[in-house]
């Protein structure tokens, strides 16, 4: 990871306060931007984030679609994010880069207005905790303080419990989705390229027989945000271990 040049990595001392998932040792193997578009990418193209990438493949695979977009895929775990760094510097995507830090310290990393997109790509559903969740009020409130008025964040899911607390969630807070479908696959009004590019764990969703849900909405500046107060079914399905935030 300190090798690629597209891969920018927080120590505990840039995040502000201990963290357990992050060896104390560790030092960024390069100056993180501060203004990504100006110090990394190099042009005034819209920023795209993907939050808990993984591997990359939805990064990849969108900033292959989309070259006119600039993409950052964001995790906390090097050893799966370094498969996609590895894929993109190999491929001399310009387009790409890599942040190694926990999502709730996105807003260190990028300034008012910054982003243009987020995408959430088969997150852990948290069922626990709402705060955890990166569909929660707790992460919207983050979200939009880097997110230009209006930018759509999107979510896709196996989870029925995320899928029915976000649809909760948007409804809490008035806000109406763009598109919402808990059949991705079998929902032909959608683009192409939200099923022609598989993640790692959605491959593996779809082969164990799993319906993938997608909703997609804008996030307004909002003043206040309220979460949803329902009881939701918990999913009745045991997940594959994906770690923590």
């Amino acid at each position: 990871m300190a090798q690629l040049p597209n891969v920018f990595q927080c120590s505990v001392a840039q995040m502000g306060e201990s963290n357990p998932m992050i060896d104390e040792s560790l030092n960024p193997s390069l100056q993180i931007p501060t203004d990504w578009r100006r110090d990394y990418f190099h042009n005034d193209n819209p920023i795209v984030l993907e939050l808990g990438c993984g591997h990359g493949d939805y990064t990849l695979g969108l900033a292959r679609r989309f070259p006119e977009r600039n993409y950052i895929g964001i995790d906390i775990k090097g050893a799966r994010q370094w498969h996609g760094a590895k894929q993109a510097f190999e491929e001399k995507m310009q387009n790409v880069a890599f942040l190694r830090t926990n999502i709730e310290f996105i807003t260190r990393f990028f300034h008012q207005d910054e982003v243009d997109e987020i995408w959430i790509t088969f997150p852990d559903p948290q069922m626990k905790k709402a705060t955890k969740r990166l569909t929660s009020t707790y992460f919207m409130q983050r979200y939009e303080q880097i997110m230009k008025d209006g930018g759509t964040v999107h979510l896709k899911t196996d989870s029925p419990f995320l899928y029915q607390y976000t649809t909760a969630m948007l409804q809490e807070n008035g806000l109406t989705p763009l598109v919402s479908t808990d059949d991705l696959y079998h929902d032909g009004e959608q683009e192409e390229y939200l099923t022609a590019i598989q993640t790692h764990y959605e491959q593996q969703w779809l082969l164990r027989g799993l319906t993938i849900k997608y909703i997609a909405w804008q996030l307004p500046h909002l003043q206040e945000w309220s979460e949803p107060e329902i009881e939701i079914e918990k999913d009745t399905y045991r997940s594959y271990g994906r770690g923590v935030l």
